[in-house]
């Protein structure tokens, strides 16, 4: 269980200092919205003669345990967040063919891409360029496609196949590639900062001029499957 504590400052805090001992809230003070009359410091006690003087400290205490509450939260939320059900939509793999129309690098979308189980083996146009920020893409097939200049920040691609997809100068950051099969794929001058290759296969991929981060780069270097080409495109030692 994590704890805050919120230092109080004796030049923040009026009144009387130091008294023998807190004093209980008088029958007229029990309407206020503080049932205490003192507060402790590490000197000792401050009485305070009036507690709408704690109104402006009891804002900032409240905000700070509000945004505390949000990020204590947000990695339990990621945690146990569970993708939603297969997309009913007839045409869902031909919007790969437009993708998303706002977002992009941030990963927001207009409306979700749902991709999941989709078959766009060697195809040569209508992915180039395209923005596929936030896409669902585990175990699809994008097997030979031509993905230069995509943009697929934040795409979720667990088990989906790449067998020798041309990512040469796309921007393919933060992707979860865990399981996925890369082998003989391009990623030429690719952004790939973030993205996470957990037993992926990367067996014959080129990684030259590959842009990531030194983190990123001792992780993905951990990867057995990388041969002595890639590791040396990407300076793993």
């Amino acid at each position: 269980m994590a704890t805050i504590s919120i230092p109080l400052l004796q030049k923040a805090i009026s009144g009387r200092q130091l008294p023998a001992k807190c004093g209980r809230p008088t029958p007229q003070e029990l309407h206020l919205p503080f049932k205490i009359r003192c507060y402790s410091t590490r000197d000792g006690f401050i009485s305070v003669d009036s507690f709408s003087q704690f109104k402006e400290l009891r804002s900032v205490a409240c905000g700070v345990l509000a945004v505390w509450a949000v990020t204590a939260a947000s990695p339990v939320i990621a945690a146990n967040q569970r993708l939603p059900p297969l997309s009913t939509e007839p045409n869902r793999c031909e919007r790969a063919f437009v993708g998303n129309t706002i977002g992009q690098a941030n990963g927001v979308y207009d409306k979700p891409l749902d991709l999941r189980f989709c078959d766009y083996s060697n195809e040569k146009s209508n992915l180039k360029g395209k923005s596929l920020a936030a896409a669902l893409m585990s175990d699809a097939k994008f097997d030979g496609a031509d993905m230069t200049e995509v943009v697929m920040s934040k795409a979720y691609a667990v088990g989906a196949s790449f067998k020798g997809t041309d990512f040469s100068n796309a921007v393919v950051d933060r992707v979860n590639f865990g399981n996925a099969n890369l082998q003989g794929a391009v990623f030429k001058n690719t952004v790939l900062s973030g993205s996470t290759f957990v037993e992926a296969q990367l067996q014959d991929v080129d990684f030259e001029d590959t842009i990531i981060g030194y983190i990123d780069l001792q992780k993905l270097c951990t990867n057995k499957t990388i041969n002595d080409e890639g590791r040396v495109n990407l300076g793993c030692r």
